[in-house]
């Protein structure tokens, strides 16, 4: 599958659709599911064109990561989570929606199952405190 710079990541990159940032550096963005199935629920991309896991570049992926690593970390304070569920998915057969290589960071508490997918989009007051609280915590 080649790469599509239509896809809605890629338009996130280039200012043409907004998004609540958590963090952004030269090689990497940060920002909150728009649609989260949880409070904190965060989505790291690399900046550089990549499908999946199987074409990103291992500068990409090196990046992206310890991004992933950094909020993570960061989501675990802000949302004092017992755990943190992290997911990459490739391919449709994988679970893979966006054609841009991305990781869910995913607050996760005790006995506290995740939202189901509606379509609904988050409140974008919530967004922004949520963004915050994580923002705060790095």
């Amino acid at each position: 599958m080649s790469y599509d710079d239509q896809n809605i990541f890629a338009k996130i990159l280039r200012g043409e659709i907004p998004n609540v940032t958590v963090y952004e550096d030269d090689d990497v963005l940060a920002f909150m599911d728009v649609m989260p199935h949880a409070d904190g629920h965060c989505l790291v991309i690399p900046k550089e064109a990549a499908v999946g896991i199987y074409d990103a570049s291992a500068e990409a992926l090196s990046a992206t990561i310890l991004v992933t690593q950094k909020l993570a970390n960061a989501c675990k304070t802000a949302f004092n989570a017992d755990g943190i569920t992290i997911r990459q998915h490739n391919d449709p057969a994988g679970g893979q929606e966006v054609f841009h290589l991305h990781f869910h960071v995913v607050p996760r508490h005790d006995g506290v199952g995740l939202r189901p997918q509606t379509g609904k989009m988050e409140d974008i007051d919530v967004l922004v405190a949520n963004a915050e609280k994580i923002k705060a915590a790095l």
